[in-house]
This record gives structure tokens, sequence and C-alpha cells, in this order.
């Protein structure tokens, strides 16, 4: 039964949802991800780097505190020996002084300015003396430099403190790092007055940093020596890595012959042996494969051209005995019947062995014309109605708007469509069979849509093999060779397109064929869906991207 002209063009094709584009932002944030996994010379070299540096940053962190704390201990060290005797100087000129005739005032400003002047000559210390009115200090610093806490020390215990200190200065100078070390005179008959030395840490400071700038560009060197290193030792490992892989592939490419050169006798060289034994073994198995699978094609060719002789010889003994049947007791009669329609069944097992040794051999060639591919759906349709009617099965055909042209082999493409709808309605359970047809600017796709026992979803595939059934134990009712989808998947790689298969146990199976409209053009999609659009929506398969569809039709 066919459709009117006007049938619904959404029932042939569906809307599509179109793949997913990533955009731009994403694929720039995907880059820098891409290119750390393609190359492992980068990631070894990276790798190097990073860990060099946190290393050279970590020794050089612990090798500026330890120089620190070096240089600073012996500075405490010197300025605490240099105010002892400084000390001790100021101590003795304080007792042999006559504080009867001078005031203590004076004579600690004396004091000071002579510790000071000393100071200032050796260009080590500089002096706060804290006298009964005020500080009596250097010139240039002030009194501030003192901390508190070391003021308090030495106010309330004897002995002499160290503590380091900021020392400002009274000229406005930029303020430095320092030493501060404090002890206390004692003045006849007078009392205890502190007295402060404040010692710059100014050549000290001078000297860190040039260590730390030795650090800093002795670090930086060893960096940049161990990357380079990192990049050498990477190439003399990825380098026979990568000759291997190259190899690999001119070997899957069908370049048996390569092999790679062996250098030494390290374990680079040990996988150069081990690939090129391999390659040597796949090469002698493959040739005896070949070897192995040209006789047996020759075997089906020559088997299959040696038994057409005494085939028509049979044929004709069974048509003589058909056409004289009535003469026949019953039992013979059947007999003669039965053998008349197996000779039919055998001569078509021929001719397919014939075509798939053929195939096999790659001698199959195609006779292209432009054809619309409704008119060959509708002449098989009719030339298979007398069978569908004898099943009971109703034939629908979903036409589309417009023609369906493509440069085909009509025998071809006929023989695939006859295959699908004698498979659909041996297997459809005498339901309504749907065939649809459509087109695009690229391709023209029939898919033949039974709702019989269908198939599970992983067999798929395995329907296309030859002489596979998904039920071993169901008998034939068409009296098919089990070649036909084999055959029809071959006539559908000849014109560079495909044949697809959806099924699903109980809910029957649909059949896609797909070629495109102008031989040699690459088809990216299916003007059809390979679902069943009758379907609820969530048994329909997702939308796949045209480069999953692209590999599927490359197998």
């Amino acid at each position: 039964m066919t459709a009117p002209a006007g049938a619904e063009p959404s029932r042939v094709e569906p809307p599509r949802a179109e793949p997913a584009t990533p955009s731009r932002w994403a694929r720039l944030q995907g880059a820098p991800v891409r290119l750390w996994w393609s190359s492992l010379p980068l990631r070894v070299i990276a790798s190097t780097l990073a860990a060099s540096t946190v290393v050279m940053l970590l020794g050089g962190f612990l090798l500026m505190q330890q120089a620190t704390e070096g240089i600073l201990s012996s500075k405490q060290e010197s300025a605490l020996a240099e105010a002892a005797v400084a000390m001790d100087t100021a101590q003795r000129s304080l007792q042999a002084a006559d504080l009867a005739t001078s005031n203590v005032n004076e004579v600690l400003t004396r004091l000071t300015v002579e510790v000071a002047n000393r100071g200032a000559t050796s260009g080590q210390y500089e002096v706060v003396v804290q006298g009964p009115v005020s500080d009596i200090r250097s010139p240039r610093v002030s009194a501030a430099s003192v901390p508190e806490t070391l003021r308090l020390q030495v106010a309330e215990e004897e002995g002499t403190w160290v503590t380091p200190t900021r020392i400002t200065w009274t000229d406005g100078s930029e303020a430095v790092p320092g030493v501060a070390v404090g002890g206390s005179l004692l003045a006849p008959g007078a009392g205890r007055y502190a007295i402060y030395f404040l010692f710059p840490l100014t050549d000290e400071l001078a000297t860190l940093e040039v260590v730390q700038r030795a650090v800093a560009t002795t670090g930086t060197l060893l960096v940049l020596a161990l990357t380079v290193v990192a990049a050498l030792v990477a190439r003399q490992v990825v380098d026979p890595v990568r000759e291997a892989r190259l190899t690999a592939e001119r070997l899957a490419a069908g370049h048996l012959d390569d092999r790679l050169e062996v250098r030494g006798t390290d374990d680079l060289a040990s996988l150069a042996v081990s690939m090129n034994h391999m390659a040597s073994e796949l090469q002698q198995q493959i040739v005896r494969l070949e070897e192995l699978s040209r006789v047996q094609q020759q075997f089906v060719s020559d088997v299959s051209h040696e038994l057409r002789t005494p085939l028509t010889t049979v044929r004709m003994a069974a048509e003589v005995l058909h056409e004289a049947r009535e003469d026949f007791a019953p039992v013979e009669a059947r007999s003669a019947e039965l053998l008349y329609h197996e000779v039919d069944r055998f001569e078509q097992l021929l001719g397919d062995l014939l075509e798939i040794s053929r195939f096999d051999a790659g001698a199959a060639v195609l006779a292209l014309e432009e054809h619309d591919l409704v008119d060959l759906v509708e002449r098989e349709m009719a030339a298979q109605q007398s069978f569908a009617a004898r099943a009971r099965t109703p034939l629908r055909l979903l036409r589309p708007a417009g023609p369906c042209t493509a440069e085909v082999d009509p025998r071809r493409i006929a023989r695939i469509l006859r295959n699908l709808i004698t498979n659909a309605i041996e297997h459809g359970e005498r339901r309504p069979i749907d065939i649809s047809v459509a087109a695009d600017e690229h391709a023209v796709a029939v898919a033949v849509r039974d709702h019989g026992v269908g198939f599970a979803a992983e067999q798929a595939e395995q329907v296309f093999h030859r002489f596979w059934r998904a039920d071993p134990s169901r008998a034939r009712t068409v009296g098919g060779t089990g070649l036909g989808l084999a055959i029809s998947l071959e006539d559908a790689r000849l014109h560079d397109g495909w044949l697809h298969a959806w099924g699903r146990p109980g809910r029957g199976a649909q059949f896609r064929l797909t070629v495109p409209r102008s031989r040699g053009q690459a088809l990216h999609r299916s003007p059809l869906p390979l679902a069943p659009v009758d379907l609820p929506l969530p048994a329909l398969e997702p939308a796949r991207p045209a480069s999953e569809v692209q590999q599927q039709g490359a197998r």
C-alpha cells in the first residue's frame, strides 16, 4: 500500500539535534591541557624546570637563612667585644675623674664624646648615655634608636645586654638595621648610669645583598642548565620511542618491510630488536593469512563454477520431474516439487557465493546511472507484493515530497532493497512494514522498518555477518541463503555508502541504507535517523556527532 504523494514530510525526516560545537573560549581553555598531553619532551622539561626551581628556591632560602644567622651572630659577638672594651675604658675614665670639682653631667658628656669619637674613628658604633638630666648621644644618632626593652633590662639588672634594633638619624637619613649593646657605668658617689652602643649593620647588609645576588644568579644558571640537560636526556629517550611509533604506524599502513635501526645493547636497543622481531613475525603471519585467504577464495570460486555444470543437469531433470508430477503418486509428486524448489535455492546460493568471492577478490564493479531511489523502491515493492500477500504483511511507503536521485548501480541497489524487504517480511510477524525514503543535498537514504521479533542492540553489527542468525533454532520461512545482508553491506560499501541496523527484542528492527548523491562524495550524516520515529521519545537514540557517524560509516 502506497501513501499519498502529499504525505507529511515530518514523518520522513524528523528534526535532528545538531551536534554541540565547543566555543572558542572552551577550546582556548583546553589548549594547554592538549599541549601538555601531546608532548612527552615538554612534560619532562617542564617537570624538570619546576622541580629545579622549587629545589633552588628552598636551597637559596636555607642558604640565605644560614648566612644571615652567621653574619648576625658574628656581628653580635664583635659588638659585645667592642662594647666591653669601650665600657671598660669609660669606666676607668669615670673613676679617675674628680667629681668633687666637676659636674657629673659634664663628666658623662665628656666621656660620651670620647667614646663616640673612638666609635666614629673606627666606623663601628654610635653612643647614647643616660645622663642625670637627659640622654647624652653621638651627634648623628637619635636616642630613640635604643629599644625600650633594652633600657628596662639595663635598669633592672647589672651586666651587658644585646638586642637587634633599628637605628635612626637626626639628619633625616634613612634608618638602618643595627645591634644595640647596653650596660651601665658606676660613678663613685653618684650612682649607675646606662650606656648604649649602637652598631649599624650597613656592611653586613651589603654582604648579604652580594650573597643574595650570587645565590639568585647561580640558581638561575643551574635551573637553566638542568633544563637543558633534561631536554637532552628527553631527546635521547624520546627520539627512539618516536621512531618506534612511526615505524609501527608504517607497519600498520602495510609497509611490512620497515625495520628499526638497532644502536647499542641498552633497553632501547632491546626494544628495537623486539619490534623488528614482531614485525618479521607479523609479516610472515600476514603472508600466510593472505595466502590462505586467496586459496579459500579461489576454492569457493572454483567450487561454485564447477557446481554449475552438474547443477544445470540436475535442474533439467528436476524440471522434467516437476512438469510430470501430476502423473506420480502423492509422495513422488511432493518429492519432485521439493526437489524443484531446493534446486532454485541451491542455484541462488551458488550465485551468492560467486558474488561474495568477487567482493573478496576486489573484482566487483559498479555500473552507475542517475536514478530516483523512489522508483527503485516502488519497483521492488511491486516485485515483492505477492510474497508479502502470502505472508499477510502490508507494505507501506512513506513518500518524500520531491525526487531522491543519486548516481547508483540500479541492479545492486535493487538487490539491497530486495534483501531488506524480504528480511523484514520474514521477521515482521505479519505486522505492517514501513519503507521511508528521504534526501538532502549530499545523500539519499532508504529505511525499512518492521515491527516483528527484532534483535538485541549489541547484535546490530552481527546481523551482517555471513550465515549469522539471531536465533539459531528459528527456521527460515523464505528459504534465503544467509548471505543476503552480507552482500547488501558490500554493495553499500561499493557505493561509498552506509548500511546500518537498529533493533530491540520484541519491538522490531529498522535497516537504513545511505548513499551519496554523487560517486566519491564523502558522507557525514544520513537524511533519516537510525532509530525509528514511531518509538516513544525515551527509546530514541541520542544524536551522534558527525565524527562518530563518519567512523561508523567507515567500518
